[in-house]
């Protein structure tokens, strides 16, 4: 059980961090905090954001054990793909749209 937790980590902290960013992105834009529009506040918000998301996998991937080992690999594999996720479906949203 342990080793499909170790496994699920990455993914599930993608779905976290998505959740918060369309999350403060909405909120932003129905202006209910921060500037009305994605104003320069704003966004640096959402940077902040994804950048802390971006640096949480950094211990995630440390606590992992490391070996050769099928089971080893595949919960670091699981971090690597978190990552890639956050990188690519959060970049648009912190970086290229608007309200």
């Amino acid at each position: 059980m342990r080793w499909l937790f170790l496994t699920l980590a990455g993914p599930t902290l993608w779905a976290v961090m998505f959740s918060i960013v369309y999350a403060l992105h909405g909120v932003v834009c129905a202006g209910v905090a921060g500037p009305e529009g994605l104003g320069l506040g704003a966004r640096w918000m959402l940077i902040v954001v994804w950048v802390l998301g971006l640096a949480a996998f950094v211990p995630l991937y440390r606590a992992l054990p490391h070996g050769g080992e099928l089971t080893h690999y595949l919960p670091r594999l699981g971090v690597w793909i978190g990552l890639a996720a956050t990188a690519f479906t959060l970049f648009p949203v912190v970086f290229v749209t608007s309200c």
